[in-house]
């Protein structure tokens, strides 16, 4: 048992250090390509006004809320596309956005887009005006088979 231990804590040793690597050059790679006084003001926009108004502002306004997924985005071409949205009201709560996405560009045909999304999908749930995250299921067509099983069985994103 104790080198079961041993080998779990080791485990858990390098997956922190290397999400630190990872955070890390996500966010020097972010801030090689992106305007850090444009950023500021994409976060400042209500996130469901842009989208419902179809602004210009909200695709970048999306983007501008992902974490270190984003650098994997901007750094091979791909691109956010608002499928669908729904405004969803609960009594005694403020209004919040539910989100069907597509990916566009490089990212389509990209082998890490199961991570891709997952990533997407957490990072913009964490913004409280955003309370659902799906995918466009034609987005499934960009696999084979094998891939299209693993995405939708362990992907841990719903796809419409």
């Amino acid at each position: 048992m104790g080198e079961q231990d041993d080998s779990s804590d080791l485990e858990s040793m390098y997956q922190i250090e290397i999400q630190s690597i990872v955070s890390n050059e996500s966010q020097k790679r972010i801030e090689e390509s992106v305007d850090p006084d444009e950023d500021l003001r994409l976060l400042e926009l209500d996130i469901i006004q842009e989208v419902t108004e179809s602004s210009d502002d909200a695709v970048p306004a999306l983007m501008a809320r992902l974490g270190p997924v984003r650098a994997a985005l901007l750094g091979h071409g791909g691109a956010l596309v608002v499928h669908s949205h729904e405004i969803v009201e609960e009594i005694g709560k403020k209004p919040t956005l539910s989100l069907v996405i597509d990916l566009d560009g490089a990212c389509v045909s990209c082998g890490a887009a199961p991570g891709t999304l997952r990533g997407i999908q957490d990072d913009l749930l964490a913004d409280p005006s955003i309370s659902r995250i799906r995918f466009n299921i034609g987005m499934l067509e960009w696999f084979n088979e094998i891939q299209r099983e693993f995405v939708v069985k362990h992907g841990g994103v719903t796809f419409c």
